[in-house]
């Protein structure tokens, strides 16, 4: 029989479960290349991905916020036009492993700073949202800040208002915004090294993991 160490999984969804670099980078340029600056290379924008948008347009492109909200707003628009799960690739096992974590009845939900409805059209796109109690994202609102530890909170909300113990909750992701977010709920982090942290964002986490298979040994075990 399997089983987990844990009574709820929460996800990362950019880094940890996909990879939407191939549309978000070129949206970013895209952006920024219309409000006449200069968009850094694609190298450095990958960095962009995991903290909220709003903030990575003030933080890195130093824009206002009046002007980081429009850039959102613009943002999204674009990725409306291209289509929420074009070019977006899962990790390798990571699908695998969420549909074997729902089979061995552990809940789980996401706790993602990419808007709700993307991280839903992505869920459904791999037929994998049937796997989650709960699909939590950033609010729809382009001047809305919702912070890791914000959508966090939603969705342990979520999956207690569903009646899912959230006493030992752990969450899976690959960002210090990550850790950081966790730490204000008390939630130990597993970080996973091949999404889009720099080396030492793993600092503060309880487990580091270079693949799935590492992964799996952490979240599922046999009785």
């Amino acid at each position: 029989m399997t089983s987990s160490p844990w009574s709820c999984i929460l996800w990362d969804v950019d880094g940890t479960v996909a990879d939407a670099s191939a549309g978000i980078l070129p949206r970013i340029t895209e952006v920024l290349t219309a409000m006449g600056r200069v968009a850094p290379p694609a190298d450095e924008l990958r960095h962009w991905i995991g903290p909220p948008m709003l903030e990575s347009f003030q933080q890195r492109a130093l824009l206002s916020p009046e002007e980081a909200t429009a850039a959102v707003a613009a943002y999204r628009a674009l990725a409306s036009r291209d289509g929420y799960a074009k070019s977006v690739a899962l990790y390798p096992g990571v699908a695998e492993l969420i549909r074997d974590v729902h089979a061995a009845g552990v809940p789980q939900a996401t706790a993602s700073t990419k808007p709700q409805n993307q991280v839903r059209a992505i869920l459904e796109h791999y037929a994998l949202d049937d796997a989650f109690t709960a699909i939590v994202g950033a609010r729809a609102e382009a001047d809305v800040l919702d912070t890791k530890a914000d959508v966090l909170g939603r969705a342990l909300e979520g999956l207690a208002a569903a009646g899912v113990d959230v006493s030992r909750p752990v969450l899976i992701g690959d960002r210090h915004h990550d850790v950081e977010g966790a730490a204000e709920y008390g939630v130990p982090v597993v970080f996973v090294r091949w999404g889009f942290g720099n080396p030492g964002e793993e600092e503060g986490a309880q487990a580091v993991v270079d693949d799935h298979a590492q992964l799996r040994e952490l979240v599922l075990s046999r009785d």
